[in-house]
């Protein structure tokens, strides 16, 4: 090997662990911490041994195998053991731009952000041990729920009430007196569902007789018309003052009124509150229109079975499904798609497979089959590819049961294509939800120390370095740093490297 090849080599330490490249493997990504390596004043700005002649880096050395494969191939991919955070710290700490991680692997890097959001929205937690704990843990939650920001921090008993009460309504976690105020909640849920469905049966709806006279004439009419038991009633308005009193409370203690009534939960418990109060207010008047609104209004009580979706602040099971569904919504689009084609295709199909077997003195060629037009297909089409077969249709000729039999089995195999996408996403939240409740209490958390002034890892922030970076400035170098500079330590104390960010 010449001489040139020998004085071209470098060597970099990374967490202990020794690789070795060439320094025009390093400049082909300028503008990156390792594209400065092959500079010629290096040693004097980075972490050098002139002993055994090494850079040495204080870093995740399986990382950095792959970063360091990515000078020599131009690939970058993401490591299968290592924590999507964890990788992306390190590809800002050596100044790659994430955008570069290969298609293969750009799913794979993503699922850490996804996992992150879908944890902060499950919440929860340990139950607390003592009353201190439970305190801690009150106020984590709250920190957490009222968004905290400048106006949470500039004090008064307004802000901590505030934040004491919406944590106390909003997350059953945050403490045990928010914990008996969801069971209460839960408790007037699941009586406001039970009258609901009760209000139905024929034995709460008894048939009375009513006289209405004529303003005209005089004259009575006596019809005839249910009226729902009074005790139904009064439950029901228990429930409702209850869920009343729940939402004034929220409203009025939300850090944003705006997002607050932005959030589909919430819009839910205003539309089931309002229509007992506009029946309440208009049973007493005996105009025609109060009663054809009163009617409509008897209409749309079903509004109140939505108030199941209140259930979703209680029980992590309900926000996994909703996490489920909204992460599968392009697998569910394919299936409606998928769905759709074989519909249309099989409706067809069977519509003219059955006039195969018309009689000659049929002019429509109808009379022996349900299939009357490709409109009244579609149902057989949707009933049959989905597997329900209610037998309200089916084919009479045998070409039309060929048609019926392709149907079926293609409804099987479109349905089975995105199924597993979606168990996958359910059992990824699922699992993340049952980490975030099983997860232990940390009592302190490690927060590394600050060099002092005068010790070896001391960096001066005015020393600025020549070295400037080459590529787009979109991508922070390292965010785990202040963004004013961006500071090296060097081992030996003897030198330091400041690089003011640009």
């Amino acid at each position: 090997m010449g001489q040139g090849d020998e004085n071209d080599r470098i060597v970099i330490n990374v967490g202990g662990i020794r690789h070795q490249t060439y320094r025009s493997t390093l400049r082909t990504l300028p503008g990156t911490r390792l594209a400065w390596l092959a500079e010629p004043d290096a040693h004097s700005h980075f972490d050098y041994d002139p002993k055994i002649e090494e850079f040495f880096f204080d870093r995740h050395p399986g990382v950095f195998a792959h970063i360091l494969n990515y000078y020599r191939t131009g690939k970058l991919h993401c490591p299968a053991d290592v924590c999507g955070p964890l990788y992306e710290e390190e590809l800002a700490f050596w100044g790659i731009d994430e955008t570069d991680v290969e298609p293969c692997c750009w799913m794979t890097y993503q699922q850490h952000r996804e996992a992150e959001e879908a944890l902060d929205s499950f919440g929860g937690g340990p139950p607390e041990n003592s009353e201190e704990d439970g305190d801690e843990e009150t106020l984590g939650m709250i920190n957490r729920l009222a968004l905290d920001g400048p106006d949470a921090k500039s004090g008064g008993h307004w802000r901590r009430w505030q934040r004491l009460l919406w944590a106390l309504f909003e997350d059953p976690y945050s403490s045990k007196y928010a914990r008996w105020i969801a069971f209460a909640s839960l408790f007037f849920i699941l009586v406001s569902i039970t009258t609901f469905c009760l209000e139905t049966h024929e034995a709460f709806n008894p048939i009375i007789n009513r006289t209405e006279i004529d303003p005209l004439d005089n004259s009575t009419r006596v019809y005839q018309e249910t009226e729902t038991v009074v005790f139904l009633t009064y439950i029901e308005g228990v429930c409702v003052l209850w869920f009343t009193f729940e939402f004034i409370m929220r409203v009025t203690f939300c850090p944003s009124k705006l997002e607050f009534f932005r959030n589909t939960l919430n819009i839910i418990d205003f539309i089931a509150i309002m229509p007992f109060y506009l029946e309440v207010g208009l049973s007493g008047l005996s105009s025609k229109a109060a009663k054809d609104v009163l009617g409509f209004l008897r209409v749309v009580r079903f509004v109140r079975i939505l108030r199941i979706f209140k259930l979703t602040r209680h029980f992590v099971g309900l926000r996994v499904l909703g996490h489920t569904l909204r992460a599968s919504t392009n697998e569910f689009l394919l299936l409606i798609i998928f769905l759709a084609l074989g519909v249309l295709i099989f409706a067809t199909m069977i519509y003219y497979a059955e006039r195969i077997g018309a009689k000659p003195n049929d002019p429509r060629a109808s009379e022996h089959t349900h299939f009357k037009n490709i409109p009244i297909g579609f149902w057989w089409a949707v009933v049959t590819m989905t597997t329900l077969g209610y037998g309200d249709m089916y084919p009479q000729t045998w070409s039309g049961m060929l048609v019926g039999a392709l149907c079926a089995l293609a409804g099987v195999l479109t349905i089975a294509m995105p199924v597993p996408v979606i168990v996958n996403n359910f059992g990824m939240y699922y699992s993340l939800a049952m980490a975030k409740q099983k997860l232990p209490k940390k009592k302190n958390k490690h927060i590394p120390r600050a060099p002092l002034l005068g010790s070896p890892n001391y960096c001066k922030s005015e020393v600025t370095s020549p070295h400037h970076s080459t590529q787009d400035d979109t991508w922070p170098l390292a965010p785990q740093e202040p963004p004013e500079e961006i500071l090296e330590i060097n081992r030996a104390g003897r030198k330091t490297f400041c690089r003011m960010s640009i």
